[in-house]
C-alpha cells in the first residue's frame, strides 16, 4: 500500500494537471477573442478612411477553425483520463484498505479461536484460582502479544473452493451460467473469509466442463489466499480426476484443462505450504453454497412491480417469474423453487407419508424443517417433524403413547431417561412417563400404568380387551394376519414362503410364531405352499380357424394311373399331432397279407362327402390306436372334402415272410365291412 505522503504528491500531481489543462484551455480561449477583436479593430480602421458616401461593406464572415474543436477535444479526453485515473486510483486504495481490514479481521478470528481453545483446555481448579488475570491481548499490529508475526501466516488454513455450471431459466430461455465459491476456514473448519464470483459458462463458444470450472474455482481461491498474505494453505477438492491432475498422477488429454493445471501449479509455488486433500462432496464447506449463490445473482433480473424495483428468478417447474425474496433454496444441494410449488411437493410427500425431499430428479436432500416455516402452515411444519421423527428411530425403539388422544412418538432410550427423573426404579418396573401428555404407562403391556400389580395380574383381571382392540384383531383373525413377537406389530403374508422377517428384525414362522434361528426353523411346519409361491396364469383360449377348401394343384387333377400299395409303415403317435381325417378309398384284397406286428395307428373317419358327388367308398379295416397315456389329443376341425376322383384298384404286394413269430391276421373281404354312409 502507498504511503500517505507518495498520496498526498499523487494528488497534488493530478490536481495540477487538471488545473494546468483548464489554464491552457482558458488561455486559449482568451487568444481566440483577443484576435476577433484584433481583427474587428482592423476592420472599423480601414472603413473610416472611406468616404462617407460610400456603402459600408458587409461585415466579414466568421471564420470556424476547425483546430479550435481539436484541441477542444484533446483537452477534455485528457481531463477524462486525469478524472478516470483519478477515480481508479481511489479505487484502488479502497480495496487495499479493505484487503487491509480484511487480513487484520481474519488475523483477529484465529487469534480469538486460538485462545478459545486454550481457556477450554485450562484446569477447571487453575481457572479458579488464576481465571481472573488469564489474558492474551490482540496487538493491532497484526500479532498478538505472545507472536511477533500474524497469525495468518503461522497457521495452515483451509481453502474450500467450488465451482458449478448448468442451465438455468430465465424468463422463457435457457441460459447457461457458472459461478464459483471460496471460503477460507481455520484449522477447526469455522469459516473466517468468502468470496463469490461469476465465471465465464462459454470458451470459444463451447460450453466450459465441470473439470474446467471446478480449476477456475480453485485458481479464483489460490488468488484470494495470495491477496490475503496466506502462506501456508490446504486446498479441497471433491473430483477424484481433478485431484488426479492437480497431484501431476494423471496428464490431462485436453488443452484448456492442461493450461489452468500449469497455471495453478504457478500460482502453488508461490506459497510456503500449498497441498491438495481429496474429500466427499459433502465436505466442502460452505463453498457450494457460495458458487450457487454466485450463479443466481446472475440468472435474477430487475423489474418494475407496484411496490417499486425487484429481482425476480424463474421457477423450473412452473416457469413463473417470482420475486427472489419468494424463492426456496434446499439446504445441501441449493436447487430453488418457487413457494408455491414447493408447497405443493410437501404437502403431497407428507398425505403420503413420506418424508419430503428435493424435487430435483436424480437429488436425495432432504428438505430441512425449520426452513420450510416460510410456505408451509404450523399444522403440516409439526406433521412433518413428526415424519421426520418417525424415519430416525429405529422400529424397535419406537414407543408410543397409549393414550389414544395422544399417541405421541417416543424412543425407549429417551423416554427412559425422561422418566428416570421423576420415577425411582423406572427400569426395572417397566414404568414410563409421556413426554407429551406426561401420563405414566406400562413399556411392556402398552397399557396406563398398573402401580399395585403385575403384567400378568393386570392381563388376568382384564381378559377383555377395548372395543378397539378387539375390532383388530377380529379383522387380524379374518384376514389371518400375525402378531410379530418382538415389535408386536402385525405381519400379512401375501406371497413366498413361511419364513418372515418382521421390519425390527425378528424371524419367525407364519404358521405357529416359532422363532428361526440362524436361517433354520426350530418348528415341523412345512415352509411354504406352492398357492403362495406360483401364480397360475390363466389360460388363453385360441380361436378356432377354419380353413378354406384347398384348391387341387393342375397338375393332381391328372388321371391317377394304378399303383402298388407299399407296405404300411406303421409309426408312433408323435406328441400333440392332430387326429387327420382322410377319404377312406376302395380297397380289395387280392391276396392275404402276412402277418405282422400291430403298432399304433391313428384312427382314421371319414370325411363328409359334398353333394352331387360321388358316394363314398368303403373304408378300410379300422385299427384303433392305444394313445399314449398323458399325451394330448389335438382335434382339428373337419375340413371340406374335396371332389374324390374314382381311382382303379391297387395291386397289392405280398408281404415276406419275417422270422419273429407271428399270428396270422385274418383279413376280411371287402364285403364285410360296414358301408358308412
Amino acid at each position: 500500500m502507498a504511503t500517505p505522503a507518495y498520496r498526498d504528491d499523487l494528488h497534488t500531481i493530478l490536481s495540477e494537471q487538471r488545473r494546468e489543462l483548464m489554464a491552457a484551455k482558458t488561455l486559449d480561449s482568451d487568444l481566440d477573442i483577443a484576435f476577433s477583436l484584433q481583427m474587428q479593430e482592423a476592420m472599423t480602421a480601414s472603413l473610416s478612411q472611406q468616404p462617407s458616401s460610400s456603402r459600408p461593406p458587409p461585415p466579414p464572415p466568421l471564420i470556424h477553425d476547425e483546430y479550435d474543436d481539436v484541441l477542444d477535444l484533446a483537452v477534455a479526453l485528457m481531463l477524462e483520463d486525469v478524472q478516470k485515473f483519478a477515480q481508479e486510483y481511489d479505487d484502488h486504495e479502497r480495496s487495499l484498505f479493505e484487503i487491509s481490514q480484511a487480513k487484520e479481521d481474519l488475523d483477529r478470528r484465529i487469534h480469538d479461536q486460538n485462545f478459545a481453545d486454550e481457556v477450554r483446555n485450562v484446569p477447571e481448579d487453575y481457572w479458579s484460582k488464576y481465571g481472573d488475570y488469564y489474558e492474551k491481548p490482540y496487538c493491532g499490529d497484526g500479532a498478538s502479544s505472545s507472536s511477533s508475526k500474524p497469525a495468518v501466516e503461522t497457521e495452515c488454513l483451509r481453502l474450500y473452493c467450488k465451482g458449478l455450471v448448468g442451465e438455468e431459466v430465465v424468463r422463457d430461455s435457457k441460459v447457461v451460467v457458472a459461478g464459483a465459491g471460496v471460503a477460507i476456514c481455520d484449522p477447526r473448519d469455522n469459516l473466517i473469509f468468502e468470496a463469490r464470483k461469476n465465471l465465464e459458462a462459454f470458451d470459444g463458444g463451447v460450453v466450459m466442463s465441470n473439470e474446467a470450472v471446478e480449476l477456475e474455482a480453485l485458481l479464483e481461491g489460490l488468488n484470494t489466499a495470495l491477496t490475503l498474505d496466506l502462506t501456508n494453505v490446504t486446498f479441497f477438492c471433491d473430483g477424484y480426476m481433478l485431484y488426479q491432475y492437480v497431484t501431476g498422477r494423471v496428464l490431462p488429454g485436453n488443452c484448456k484443462i492442461a493450461t489452468l493445471v500449469n497455471q495453478l501449479g504457478v500460482l502453488r509455488r508461490k506459497f510456503e505450504y500449498c497441498s491438495p486433500s481429496f474429500v466427499a462432496r459433502s465436505d466442502i464447506k460452505f463453498a457450494f453454497q457460495f458458487a450457487r449463490e454466485a450463479i443466481v445473482s446472475q440468472i435474477t433480473w430487475p423489474a418494475e412491480t407496484s411496490s417499486g424495483k425487484s429481482l425476480k428468478e424463474t421457477c423450473v417447474i412452473c416457469f413463473e417469474d417470482t420475486d427472489v425474496g419468494r424463492m426456496f433454496s434446499i439446504d445441501g444441494c441449493l436447487h430453488r423453487y418457487c413457494f408455491s410449488c414447493m408447497k405443493q411437493h410437501v404437502e403431497v410427500k407428507l398425505l403420503n407419508g413420506q418424508v419430503a425431499q428435493c424435487p430435483h430428479e436424480g437429488c436425495n436432500s432432504e428438505i430441512n424443517i425449520d426452513s420450510c416455516v416460510q410456505f408451509l402452515a404450523p399444522q403440516l411444519v409439526e406433521v412433518m417433524s413428526q415424519r421426520i421423527k418417525e424415519s430416525s428411530i429405529p422400529v424397535t425403539e419406537k414407543v408410543y403413547c397409549p393414550k389414544p388422544r395422544c399417541s405421541a412418538l417416543m424412543s425407549k432410550k429417551e423416554v427412559l431417561q425422561y422418566t428416570s427423573s421423576f420415577y425411582a426404579g423406572a427400569e426395572q418396573s417397566g414404568a414410563r412417563r409421556c413426554m407429551k401428555c406426561h401420563s405414566y404407562f406400562c413399556i411392556n403391556c402398552k397399557v396406563p400404568w398398573h402401580s399395585d400389580m403385575t403384567c400378568y395380574d393386570y392381563k388376568r383381571s382384564h381378559p377383555y380387551p377395548l372395543a378397539e382392540d378387539q375390532l383388530l384383531k377380529s379383522l387380524a383373525t379374518m384376514k389371518h394376519w400375525r402378531q410379530c413377537v418382538k415389535c408386536k406389530n402385525m405381519v400379512e403374508l401375501a406371497e413366498g414362503c413361511y419364513h418372515i422377517t418382521c421390519r425390527c428384525g425378528y424371524e419367525f414362522c407364519y404358521t405357529c410364531g416359532a422363532e428361526w434361528k440362524d436361517k433354520k426353523p426350530t418348528c415341523s411346519c412345512p415352509i411354504w405352499d406352492v398357492r403362495n409361491i406360483i401364480r397360475e396364469q390363466p389360460r388363453q383360449v385360441r380361436p378356432i380357424i377354419l380353413e378354406q377348401p384347398r384348391q387341387v394343384p393342375q397338375q393332381l387333377r391328372q388321371p391317377i394311373m394304378p399303383r402298388q400299395v407299399q407296405p404300411i409303415r406303421l409309426e408312433h403317435q408323435r406328441q400333440g399331432q392332430p387326429i387327420r381325417h382322410e377319404q377312406p378309398q376302395r380297397f380289395q384284397v387280392q391276396q392275404p397279407i402276412m402277418p405282422q406286428q400291430v403298432q399304433h395307428v391313428i384312427h382314421e373317419q371319414p370325411r363328409q362327402g359334398q353333394p352331387g358327388r360321388e358316394p363314398p367308398q368303403q373304408l378300410q379295416p379300422n385299427i384303433y390306436q392305444q394313445h399314449r397315456r398323458g399325451q394330448p389329443v389335438v382335434h382339428e376341425q373337419p375340413r371340406q372334402a374335396q371332389p374324390i376322383r374314382r381311382e382303379q384298384p391297387r395291386q397289392v404286394r405280398q408281404q415276406q415272410n419275417y422270422d419273429y413269430n407271428e399270428q396270422p391276421r385274418q383279413v376280411r373281404r371287402q364285403d364285410d365291412y360296414n358301408y358308412y354312409g
